[in-house]
């Protein structure tokens, strides 16, 4: 059994609560200087804010939409040492007695510099190599290019979103391979298509992008998520369904604090649970990244110890023969360097 290095995951990834009140809203608690912050309304019908210190404050994508960025002077005003402040009465982030939930990760702590790794340079790279997360703006060429992530690892999840104007949220996950990815803004399957990556892996130095408008279009600003595994902090894989109540178990070598899951065989929502709604087992509330949606609570997912399991047969989560990627990050290593051990919820 691997050591965790990381005895405290909450420091890198933290899902905070709060409820709005319609007018400046300093958000605390989060533990760190959050450089990639993703809100959603859990009690209201509502779009997704996504909002990261590369881009910068008030400017926003949405998870739901293909839209361009776009500049919201009531959202997250400015980035604190434990948290943000919000600015106004926004439905999407702070509507008065309304509760949401944001997830948030820390990457290099600010905008960062150009990486010059790859053909294409990017603009600004803000990466965190401790925790395996970077955030990278780009502007596309139309011809096949690399682009440097800053890992120092082969990263094995990438997701992609042009700004500058509408475009979709194309995303690889290793468990796919370098000919597959998918859209974080749709309930589409698996799709073979050699223009996203060019049937090339990424290295722990650079991705590789094809001719697709979407990851590499011509002069288009792009932004791009990547994500490296780290032993008892963060988990890229897959699973297959077997469509029963007692179902699929995955492993991930820690108590997940955050899963986001996608069935990649039939046509099914991104579906994504947290450690704090509401909070213990069966009744782990769930999400939609590609919906306005409210919280829903059925009861799907079990978060144990050592990984998660599966305890329905829904299409999104379990159907049988089915396979589902997965990315999952740690309330706290199974056992860590200090030979703390986890515990189920």
């Amino acid at each position: 059994m691997a050591y965790s290095p990381i005895l405290k995951p909450n420091t890198l990834m933290n899902t905070k609560l709060y409820t709005g009140n319609g007018s400046t809203n300093n958000i605390t608690g989060v533990g760190f200087q959050p450089d990639w912050v993703w809100t959603k309304c859990r009690s209201t019908v509502n779009s997704s804010r996504l909002i990261d210190a590369v881009r910068g404050v008030t400017k926003a994508i949405v998870s739901n939409s293909t839209g361009a960025e776009f500049t919201e002077a009531n959202g997250l005003s400015a980035f604190g040492t434990d948290g943000y402040t919000l600015n106004g009465n926004l439905a999407s982030m702070n509507t008065n007695n309304d509760t949401y939930v944001s997830w948030n990760w820390k990457a290099g702590g600010g905008q960062g510099s150009s990486n010059t790794d790859g053909s294409i340079n990017t603009t600004y790279t803000s990466v965190n190599t401790t925790a395996g997360f970077s955030i990278s703006q780009y502007t596309g060429t139309g011809s096949v290019g690399t682009i440097g992530h800053g890992l120092g690892a082969v990263p094995k999840m990438i997701i992609t979103k042009p700004y500058s104007t509408t475009g979709q949220w194309y995303t690889y996950h290793a468990s796919l391979g370098n000919t597959h990815y998918l859209d974080l803004v749709s309930t589409a399957t698996a799709s073979d298509d050699a223009e996203m990556w060019n049937d090339t892996s990424p290295t722990s130095s650079v991705f590789t992008v094809g001719v697709n408008g979407n990851t590499n279009g011509s002069g288009k600003t792009t932004i791009a998520y990547a994500f490296a595994e780290k032993t008892g902090y963060s988990k890229f894989g897959s699973y297959i369904g077997n469509g029963n109540a007692n179902g699929a178990f995955v492993y991930t070598g820690f108590k997940p604090a955050f899963v986001m899951l996608k069935n990649t065989t039939t046509a099914a929502s991104w579906l994504m649970y947290d450690n704090k709604r509401l909070g213990y087992n069966v009744d782990n509330n769930e999400l939609v990244a590609n919906t306005n949606a409210v919280e829903e609570t059925y009861d799907q997912i079990d978060i144990l110890s050592n990984g998660f399991k599966m305890r329905a047969n829904g299409t999104s989560t379990n159907k049988s023969g089915d396979t589902f990627i997965y990315m999952a990050f740690a309330k706290e290593p199974l056992v860590a360097s200090n030979y703390n051990v986890a515990t189920a919820r």
